[in-house]
């Protein structure tokens, strides 16, 4: 008798815990930095660069003091400023290839986030034929933050864990762009922070920071066209990382005085300018100029930061009541999950001192997103973690009564067979078998506290969605200037950016980049000007801007 083909069933393994490293057969053994992160065997760096001073400055203590007319005007003389009151920008790299499309955000054709896939596309995408969204039926659809997610998706889960104004959720929206990159590398140029300052953005304190120590400030690169050694990332991942970067440490402690901390770093700055006039007999008059006005604004920018920063604990997360208390109520974080988590607490360190408008932008790597591992419910907890993070800096925003841009990205992707994991944690979703760049994309999501960003498309539709997936769940490589190169992806964020603040920004990015010597074409720009950006640019400026401007 002939026996029949069954389908085979294998043993789902079980889903690993929160943090627990992932270990993949068909991986080599990791090797580099960037393999650990993305497995989850070590986290981010928690190094911190300091300003010029620092050394002098190691233990907290108040310093105020009123500045001297003299050092007031070299704080102008020295382009020390509060920040350009641009929209506060944070990117989430999720290291190792996370899935984003279809189970965390849905994705449809070229009509849209509702444009829907074939059952065997969502499939591939992690969603079995009974949690298929479709024309029939919104119960595998949420819209809270305008842009969709699955109704079961767990990035969606975790944000309203730490997201929980119901009010602020409607002012919220954002888009989705399918774009292929390639898996389990930092290769792929993501990073958009370094065109986020060329745009424009500044911090009180300092500008770019991330949690790692590289170049980007995260595990993606940064594409090698924008990259300006000048604004290289401060890396900061802890509270001790921001309470360092305003400390006054032994001064404070030698002079009890709080006003003379800063008199004696004013009278550095004098002392300098004096002690270079000695020794201008002895090198070029330029060598000496240029000296003086580095170490000159130095010692400047120490006094000027003292007397705006007086306490460590103003920039410090672990100070803020409402980022983190003991028992949680009216926090985002109760004092044991912080404490147990260090995404937690590099979360809170870059959205504070972002949204707080004491730095540009930040990057926060998380790691352990390379999470094919047999079964399902690894990467529905470690999308759930992520989702937690997310939900913070919208909730921190929120109460701030500040906007806030966030960008979410991974190296590559992963697809599913089909099997599907019914335990608890697996929640009946299809396994993540490999890796798959093809189903890869990215997100932002806008939050402005004075009303939701509107569309500058012909609908809101067309604004959720930049780019699409074809029916057979692969992402369409030709949809957009975005589906087959991440550069011009990462060009599109910065373009969005601008675009959120005034006419006038988004007139300024053909000319953000100039050419060698300063003028003629530039050597990043690849998506034109004019009317060929019009199907690039998803919202128009937000409401309660200044001029294009955050109010301080």
């Amino acid at each position: 008798m002939r026996m029949r083909n069954v389908p085979k069933f294998r043993k789902i393994p079980k889903g690993l815990k929160r943090g627990e490293p992932l270990r993949h057969q068909d991986h080599p053994r990791p090797t580099t930095r960037r393999q650990f992160i993305a497995q989850g065997f070590m986290a981010g760096g928690a190094s911190v660069v300091l300003p010029s001073l620092a050394a002098l400055l190691a233990n907290p203590k108040i310093a105020h003091a009123q500045l001297a007319p003299d050092i007031a005007t070299a704080v102008a003389n020295c382009n020390i400023t509060q920040g350009a009151g641009m929209i506060p920008f944070i990117c989430f790299d999720l290291s190792g290839g996370a899935n984003i499309a279809g189970s965390n955000v849905l994705v449809g054709g070229p009509k849209g986030q509702l444009d829907f896939l074939s059952v065997a596309g969502y499939s591939k995408l992690g969603l079995p034929g009974t949690m298929v969204p479709n024309s029939s039926t919104t119960n595998f659809i949420d819209s809270s933050l305008t842009l969709r997610y699955h109704s079961d998706s767990a990035q969606m889960r975790g944000i309203k864990t730490k997201f929980t104004n119901t009010a602020a959720m409607a002012n919220v929206t954002g888009t989705i762009v399918p774009a292929l990159s390639q898996n389990d590398t930092n290769t792929n140029p993501h990073n958009p922070m370094y065109g986020i300052w060329q745009a424009g953005a500044q911090g009180a304190l300092l500008n770019l920071i991330g949690t790692d120590s590289s170049v980007s400030g995260g595990n993606s690169m940064a594409p090698p066209n924008m990259i300006n050694v000048a604004a290289q990332p401060t890396t900061i991942d802890s509270g001790q990382d921001t309470a360092g970067l305003v400390s006054t440490g032994q001064l404070s402690t030698l002079l009890p005085n709080s006003n003379d901390v800063t008199n004696v770093l004013e009278s550095m700055k004098r002392i300098s300018d004096a002690k270079y006039g000695v020794v201008n007999s002895y090198t070029s008059a330029q060598a000496v100029a240029n000296a003086k006005t580095v170490q000159a604004c130095a010692y400047t920018k120490a006094a000027y930061l003292l007397n705006q920063y007086p306490n460590p604990g103003a920039v410090d997360p672990d100070d803020d009541t409402s980022i983190v208390s003991t028992s949680g109520s009216g926090s985002i974080f109760n004092m044991a999950e912080y404490q147990g988590n260090s995404d937690f607490q590099k979360t809170a360190a870059v959205m504070k001192l972002v949204i707080d408008g004491d730095a540009a932008a930040g990057t926060i790597e998380l790691g352990g997103f390379d999470y094919h591992t047999g079964d399902r419910a690894t990467g529905e907890m470690r999308d759930f973690g992520a989702g937690q993070c997310i939900g913070a800096v919208l909730q921190y925003a929120a109460l701030k009564g500040k906007p806030v841009m966030i960008y979410v990205f991974s190296d590559g992707s992963l697809a599913s067979d089909g099997t599907i994991d019914s335990s608890v944690g697996g929640r009946g979703k299809g396994v993540w078998t490999a890796d798959n760049q093809n189903v890869a994309a990215t997100y932002w999501l806008i939050y402005n506290p004075h009303g939701k960003a509107t569309t500058a498309q012909s609908s809101i539709e067309a604004s959720l969605q930049l780019g699409y997936f074809n029916p057979d769940g692969s992402q369409n490589t030709t949809s957009s200037p975005a589906g087959n190169n991440v550069p011009n992806l990462v060009q599109m964020v910065v373009l969005n950016y601008l675009a959120l603040h005034s006419a006038n920004d988004l007139a300024r990015w053909p000319t953000l980049w100039p050419g060698p010597g300063g003028t003629g074409p530039n050597t990043v720009n690849t998506l034109g000007s004019g009317s060929a950006l019009d199907s690039l640019v998803m919202y128009n400026p937000l409401s309660g801007l200044v001029n294009g401007r955050v109010p301080a």
